[in-house]
């Protein structure tokens, strides 16, 4: 049942799921339904854990970095395949296992990498706010190729004259319009940035920690 509900999301949107069209889909009463959950939300956690057991769980072995990495691909492959998803993923107050395993695994990783649990706190923030943000934003373009994105930039940039909007035009057509443009390579260029941002951060809570150890 909340495969066939993941499924009608993904070709529909989840505004389209209702206990009724979930029940056609399954050619079943939709009262029949709620032999296996208590009502939608039941129905849209489990949706969601779902989703989160797709999700490449990082190892807690030290190597923090790539273990994130490796995640966050992950995490972003699940949420294009299920982009109603996004907004739901932090939402849900009663998580499933699958969410479970994964928040408690994605702690384990920081933490076996040498982040202090503040420390941990924040880059997990950090790197959700960065991976959803990203696939939301991804989600919404109005171009999947980068046909299709060179196409809507030349049909933008034909509507003002020339020299109107300098900075614009030149990014698009020194950036853009190249060939082998792809929007989503943005994506592993912010996704490192963020990562060593916060292993420089690790090392200096950690300096700070020992000097603080040697002077007491």
């Amino acid at each position: 049942m909340l495969r066939a509900a993941v499924a009608l999301a993904d070709e529909h949107g989840i505004g389209a799921l209702s206990m009724r069209r979930l029940g056609e889909e399954l050619g079943v009463e939709a009262m029949s339904l709620y032999n296996h959950v208590a009502g939608k939300d039941e129905l849209l956690d489990g949706m969601v854990d779902l989703v989160f057991a797709e999700i490449e769980l990082p190892a807690a072995d030290g190597d923090w970095t790539a273990a994130m990495r490796r995640r966050a691909f992950s995490a972003r492959a699940a949420l294009s395949r299920h982009r109603w998803a996004i907004a739901l993923m932090g939402s849900r107050s009663t998580p499933g296992p699958a969410t479970l395993r994964h928040h408690d695994a994605v702690i384990g990783s920081l933490r076996g990498g040498g982040f202090s649990i503040a420390m941990a706190a924040h880059a997990f923030s950090l790197l959700d706010s960065y991976v959803y943000g990203f696939a939301l934003q991804e989600a919404n373009l109005p171009f999947d190729t980068g046909e299709q994105t060179a196409e809507l930039a030349e049909e933008i940039m034909g509507r003002f004259q020339a020299g109107e909007y300098p900075h614009l035009t030149e990014l698009t057509t020194r950036h853009v319009l190249r060939p082998g443009y792809d929007y989503g390579d943005e994506f592993e260029f912010g996704l490192d940035l963020l990562v060593d941002v916060l292993e420089r951060q690790r090392r200096a809570a950690r300096r700070r920690s020992r000097i603080a150890a040697a002077t007491d």
